[in-house]
């Protein structure tokens, strides 16, 4: 923070203002401007001398920065409207992609207000038991069974209905909600799995653990209260994790990981190749499963350059002695082609969306009763 302030400062001239608001949080305040595009070239270069590498204790690190601007008159006669709609502008930054700068409209006041709607509401969902599960079927690739769900969060809000997840699991992360809200998820599937596995459906379930539950220290003592609670045999449990989540910090990833595995969970990454794919943590992670990414089953019978990266993906995870799950699977040429390719287990919308807990105990009934599909 002192080296960013520092950077910050030397870049401003005398008669401008830089503050520490608090947090990671800085305001500048530049007079004099001829015309707002001035401030937008002063912001080009704030970005670019706080994304110039930082060297600390012998480590080079990278920090982004996203920048929102307002101007006085045109976005506010007071300090602290300016400041509002420069907040404004600054948020709508990080929602585009981070590390860039905007300058503020009138339009994103609409989106400052559905936010602050959202997270108001997602405060009391929990509470008034607005969310719920449900599930999408896993298909094991040569016999067609179904072999396990993935359990998957929505939000039924009383007054504009259901809500995507892209919407509020962004939201929940930023607030930190996320970390009561995956206490609950990972409660409510265990719950149903053992139901489940009492009624004869031997299922694995799978559940996603995000990238802030993962630094929760009291994270293993949770799942292991939540496994104890549920009854329920934790090899029928299995925690997904994107490699953003895990990469970070190797070394506490690595002892949370062998943790959660000696509790006997089964543990897959998801997503793979579309973040960091390191080689190195896929030989130093006690992992279990790689979950492609559904961007790359989508090209797999189209082109040959995605064909290649899938059955790479696939020999690798193999030689690991990892599993492979596809995720995405629409079509049936896709499904043949994943078989030819090795693939372990599928699931996508050829097979099922995702669905309630009752309708999925239909398909399972009707799986019980006919050959598989």
């Amino acid at each position: 923070m002192q080296i960013i302030a520092t950077r910050l400062a030397g870049l401003l001239r005398a008669e401008d203002t830089v503050a520490r608001m608090g947090g990671d949080e800085f305001t500048i305040l530049l007079p004099s401007l001829e015309q707002a595009q001035d401030a937008a070239v002063v912001a080009q270069k704030l970005l670019q001398s706080i994304t110039a590498p930082i060297l600390l204790d012998g480590q080079e690190l990278y920090v982004s920065a996203s920048i929102g601007i307002s101007v006085f008159p045109f976005d506010g006669r007071d300090g602290q409207t300016l400041l509002r709609n420069a907040d404004v502008a600054m948020y709508r930054a990080k929602d585009q992609g981070r590390n860039g700068y905007l300058l503020y409209t009138e339009a994103m006041n609409s989106t400052a207000f559905e936010r602050l709607f959202l997270e108001s509401s997602l405060r009391k969902a929990l509470e008034q038991g607005e969310f719920m599960l449900n599930y999408q079927p896993q298909i094991e690739a040569e016999s067609g069974h179904i072999i396990g769900v993935e359990a998957l969060i929505r939000w039924r809000h009383p007054e504009i209905g259901i809500i995507s997840p892209a919407k509020f699991i962004p939201l929940a992360e930023e607030t930190g909600l996320i970390i009561p809200l995956g206490e609950w998820v990972l409660r409510e599937a265990c719950r149903q799995a053992a139901l489940w596995q009492a009624q004869g459906h031997r299922l694995i379930m799978s559940i996603n653990l995000s990238a802030r539950q993962f630094e929760d220290r009291e994270l293993v003592p949770k799942i292991r209260s939540i496994l104890s609670e549920a009854a329920l045999d934790p090899a029928w449990v299995e925690l997904e994790m994107t490699e953003g989540a895990i990469i970070h910090n190797t070394d506490r990833a690595v002892q949370i990981l062998r943790e959660l595995r000696a509790l006997g969970l089964r543990l897959c990454v998801d997503d793979f190749g579309t973040g960091y794919s390191s080689l190195s943590y896929l030989r130093r992670f006690p992992l279990d499963v790689l979950k492609v990414d559904r961007s790359f089953v989508q090209d797999v019978t189209e082109d040959s350059a995605g064909q290649a990266i899938v059955r790479a993906v696939i020999d690798l995870a193999h030689a690991l002695r990892l599993k492979v799950i596809a995720e995405g699977v629409e079509t049936e040429a896709q499904r043949e082609c994943l078989v030819a390719l090795g693939c372990d287990a599928m699931q996508g919308f050829l097979f099922s969306p995702p669905v309630s807990i009752e309708k999925l105990e239909a398909i399972l009934d009707a799986a019980r009763t006919s050959a598989p599909a």
